[in-house]
């Protein structure tokens, strides 16, 4: 069991990885350091290999499909996750390793809203993404992270082994933290000195497609994780609809003791019932929510339980 692990996962980074791998080296001499090429074919893992990085791979294209491997084969004390484009700094490592290994914070997010990720980034719409998913998140979830598409977090071991992905591509970081925050994990925020890409260094991140499937995860989460407010939302909305369409058939019959207008008295009342099927559909789900909390938290503690089992075989090794 490695006692710190940086992860570097990478598409075609072969401009950058080199420096980004002998960064993290030189601030974190005892952590080992991985990068998992995603089929790159431009020398990415011979130069990652070369600056002394343990070279892996996964054939499953995706950011997502990367950090699953990752997780599954990597056991350590604390993870740092780090992109190989050359746009975070090393140096907030230590202070990240500490909030995890001292601090017991579970994610470690390395905030680049809060410094200098608006002057130096140069795609406008980028911005606006960060800001709208950020926003859209900390309501949402009623939280307070500070960057949820960074590329620059910490984990401790019991997220790592305990975290579900689902997500295939860049919304993983938007999948990620949502799951802590479900999950009542502890949740920091560390301000980072963002820069951009390099000349020569292209971002694989597609601005409208990307940004598309990170809305439409939002969503799909908000479903899964706060069902009777989804549902309790679309069913208020329907109700709406119904009392606004029955109100002037309604004041139609008062005053001519008829009713003139039968077809939308019949979508008033489906829509009606569209309301209570979706209410209870909430509160059926949420229901079955408290049994998954449950479950996890059985589930932490055989992880944690698995952690002090690995360390103390490392213990062990270290004696003898």
């Amino acid at each position: 069991m490695d006692k710190i692990a940086v992860m570097i996962p990478c598409y075609n980074e072969s401009k950058t990885v080199e420096k980004v791998v002998t960064d993290w080296k030189k601030v974190l001499p005892e952590a080992v350091i991985y990068v998992y090429d995603n089929n790159s074919t431009d020398g990415t893992d011979e130069l990652a290999r070369s600056a002394g990085a343990v070279v892996r791979y996964e054939h499953q294209q995706g950011k997502g499909n990367v950090v699953r491997r990752m997780f599954q084969e990597i056991d350590a004390q604390c993870y740092i996750m780090v992109d190989g484009d050359d746009t975070y700094p090393a140096d907030a490592g230590p202070a990240m390793v500490k909030d995890v290994l001292e601090n017991q914070a579970d994610m470690v997010v390395g905030d680049r809203l809060s410094s200098t990720y608006f002057q130096e980034n140069k795609r406008p719409f980028h911005n606006a993404g960060n800001s709208l998913v950020r926003s859209s998140i900390n309501h949402m979830f009623d939280t307070d992270v500070r960057d949820i598409m960074t590329g620059l977090r910490a984990f401790s071991f019991r997220f790592a082994k305990t975290y579900p992905v689902l997500s295939h591509g860049f919304e993983i970081e938007t999948e990620m933290t949502i799951h802590a925050v479900d999950k009542n994990m502890h949740i920091t925020n560390q301000v980072i000195q963002y820069r951009d890409r390099p000349d020569g260094s292209v971002s694989k991140l597609n601005t409208f497609s990307d940004g598309a499937r990170v809305i439409g995860t939002i969503f799909r989460l908000f479903r899964d994780y706060r069902p009777f407010a989804f549902f309790g939302w679309i069913a208020l909305i329907l109700a709406i609809l119904s009392i606004g369409f029955f109100i002037p058939v309604f004041h139609d019959y008062l005053i001519t003791g008829m009713v003139s207008k039968f077809p939308t008295l019949i979508v008033c009342g489906f829509s009606g019932l569209a309301a209570l099927i979706s209410l209870f559909t909430g509160l059926i789900l949420q229901t079955n929510r408290g049994g998954e909390l449950r479950d996890f938290e059985y589930k932490l503690q055989m992880v944690s339980f698995e952690e002090k089992r690995l360390l103390a075989e490392e213990q062990e090794k270290s004696k003898s």
